[in-house]
């Protein structure tokens, strides 16, 4: 059996039912219908009405009833044999059908309240029987009552105890975005229950949807707390759509912005400059505090809380407190106002001691720190500036933060003092005497001290002698021997280093300093050991394309070059390699010696060379004496003596010959 004929033949047994029983029992059945109402009420026992029909069709219904009674035939029903006939059975039917409205699942349909209950709601949908609904699906709406007008959506005709079971949170959720898009359009104000809290908002159900509050569209003041709402039912605005996320943003604060809107008006059209009015701290900022006006809000800039200075607006006011203000300007289009608390009491350098004169002294708390000096209060409101040159007499300039830091009691000397800019300078070097003042005493020429490396520089190193004592040491004064190229491969940036002072400027606050000074000038008895054509063991330590150093005893470098440190097998010396080595030049006043390895071996050569030829040349000299001498003592008869002799001198050539 389909569901189609179910239905229609429980409807038919309905129908009998009505047709069969008397009168008395029709009213035990309303009766019974009534009982079975109020047992879905709660324990408040309140009755639902029965208003399925109109009471002419009930009328209509119970007349018929009784004429049924009248001619009812007891015997045929007994016997089991049909009463009515199908022509009269049809307009039974028909009779009844019309005191029911036609209704389907799953569809929406409008009802009407008939009870409210704290459990559930009792809706006439004008079926033959009421509809059920949770109350909680009408949270949103708090002041349902009796004879509103709902949509409901039929989830089922009869669940098992034959009840028609309704929802309405399933019929918002149908039409809800129609709805939601229609407020959005028409500027509608809409009804929403808030759910819960999330980040930065509200979740509120608006129409069974989701939608999200902004924390900053709760209301125009700021909100400390949210739970408060949880669990509210609020008017809202759709402000916002997003169809291809689904997500609805609703504001509250909108509805109230129109209305503060003209009350903003009204007040800034009674403002003026300079008048003192009362308000309370709406909210706290790290750059200032805003103050609610009665309906506007105006902002005192952190800089007109205090003539002094302060870090957060939280130390001069607290939240809520009410306070009197002063309006220092307003703009009527932008309808912004700014406030001052300031300049309701005096200026600080107003009240000034009038006996303060430069060269002072004063004590104040360190207020502010920058890379150029301190800020120093002397007073609530009256500071000073400590520049960083003038808190050391040392040249050697560095960071403020490296002499005070905020909250630090100082003591220092006025410097400047203009009363009219309201302008001050101190000084806490000059607490201490200047050091310059008993320099040629302190450090004449050529006294030795011990100096700290403050910095370097490509000519030189900065040390200090004393905190305001700088010097300078020259890089050719670093050394007498070595060749430094940077004072980084001397000394170290924070060393300790013994000095000479070689000069002293008084005037521009100079010395000039020496290391080297502190030895003896070595080159004076180098230039006995190293002269020109002496031989010395050296070490090559560095090769370039031009120049090569050579490290020769008692921690001289000498100087030479690629051409001359080949070896006598034509190869060339390499760094860390040991050779002999001639001076070929020595400059004292230079303070450089230049040398050759080459010219060992190629000067030794050429000395050799020079004797053979000397030897040759003396041999010959000798000959030709002797024969000159032979000469003088022949005669014509003499010949044959004179060609022994060239015969000898022959021999003795050859003989020489064969040796070499």
């Amino acid at each position: 059996m389909t569901k189609k004929e179910k239905k229609q033949n429980e409807e038919i047994e309905t129908k009998d039912i009505l047709d069969i029983t008397p009168v008395d029992d029709v009213e035990q059945i309303e009766n019974e219908d009534l009982d079975a109402d109020e047992e879905v009420e709660d324990e408040d026992d309140e009755l639902v009405e029965e208003d399925s029909a109109s009471d002419e069709e009930i009328d209509s219904i119970v007349s018929a009833a009784k004429a049924a009674q009248d001619d009812f035939d007891w015997e045929k029903f007994e016997s089991n044999q049909n009463y009515y006939t199908n022509k009269e059975r049809g307009s039974l039917e028909a009779m009844y059908d019309k005191t029911l409205s036609t209704v389907s699942e799953n569809e929406v349909v409008e009802g009407i309240v008939v009870t409210v209950t704290k459990r559930e709601v009792v809706v006439n949908i004008g079926y033959k029987s009421d509809g059920i609904v949770n109350v909680n699906e009408f949270r949103y709406n708090p002041e349902l009552k009796p004879g509103d007008k709902v949509e409901v959506f039929v989830e089922s005709q009869e669940d098992k105890s034959g009840q028609l079971i309704l929802s309405h949170k399933k019929a918002r959720a149908l039409k809800s975005w129609d709805r939601v898009n229609q407020a959005l359009e028409e500027n509608e104000i809409v009804k929403g229950y808030v759910k819960c809290r999330t980040k930065g908002g509200m979740i509120v159900d608006v129409f069974g949807i989701e939608a999200f509050l902004p924390g900053s569209q709760i209301d125009v003041k700021p909100i400390r707390d949210y739970d408060v709402y949880v669990g509210k039912t609020m008017e809202f605005k759709v402000v916002k759509i997003n169809h291809e996320f689904k997500n609805v943003v609703v504001s509250h604060k909108a509805l109230i912005e129109a209305e503060l809107e003209v009350q903003k008006k009204e007040i800034i059209s009674k403002l003026e400059k300079g008048q003192v009015l009362e308000g309370i701290v709406k909210n706290i900022t790290t750059y200032g505090v805003f103050i609610d006006l009665g309906g506007v809000d105006g902002l005192i800039h952190i800089t007109d809380l205090s003539w002094g200075r302060i870090t957060h607006p939280e130390e001069i006011v607290k939240l809520d407190e009410k306070i009197n203000v002063v309006i220092l300007d307003f703009d009527d289009e932008k309808k912004r106002i700014a406030l001052g608390l300031k300049q309701l009491t005096s200026h600080p350098w107003d009240t000034l001691d009038k006996e303060l004169q430069i060269g002072d002294k004063v004590k104040g708390k360190v207020v502010v720190m920058a890379d150029y000096g301190a800020f120093v209060e002397i007073a609530a409101g009256i500071e000073g500036l400590i520049h960083v040159s003038e808190m050391s007499w040392s040249q050697h300039l560095r960071s403020a933060q490296e002499f005070l830091n905020v909250g630090d009691e100082v003591e220092a000397v006025v410097l400047t003092l203009d009363r009219e800019e309201r302008k001050m300078s101190l000084g806490m070097k000059q607490l201490k005497p200047d050091p310059w003042d008993a320099i040629d005493s302190k450090y004449p020429i050529n006294s030795k001290h011990k100096a700290t490396v403050r910095n370097f520089t490509n000519f030189g190193v900065f040390v200090e002698i004393e905190e305001g004592v700088d010097g300078l040491i020259h890089i050719s004064d670093l050394s007498w021997t070595k060749k430094i190229k940077h004072p980084a491969e001397f000394t170290a940036v924070g060393s300790e280093i013994e000095v000479v002072v070689l000069e002293v400027d008084k005037e521009n606050r100079r010395l000039s300093l020496g290391h080297k000074q502190l030895e003896e000038n070595p080159w004076d008895v180098f230039e006995t050991i190293f002269n020109v054509d002496s031989i010395h063991e050296g070490t090559v330590i560095e090769v370039s394309e031009k120049n090569v150093i050579v490290a020769l005893p008692y921690g001289v470098e000498a100087i030479s070059i690629p051409n001359h440190i080949v070896k006598e097998d034509g190869t060339q010396a390499k760094v860390d390699e040991k050779l002999d080595f001639k001076v070929i030049e020595f400059s004292k006043d230079a303070k450089k010696i230049f040398v050759s390895h080459t010219r060992t071996f190629e000067d030794a050569k050429k000395v050799q060379d020079d004797t053979e030829k000397q030897s040759k040349a003396a041999a010959n000299k000798k000959s030709i004496k002797k024969v000159s001498d032979t000469i003088e003592k022949t005669t014509l008869g003499d010949v044959s003596d004179l060609a022994n002799l060239k015969s000898e001198l022959k021999k003795a050539e050859e003989k020489k010959a064969n040796k070499k």
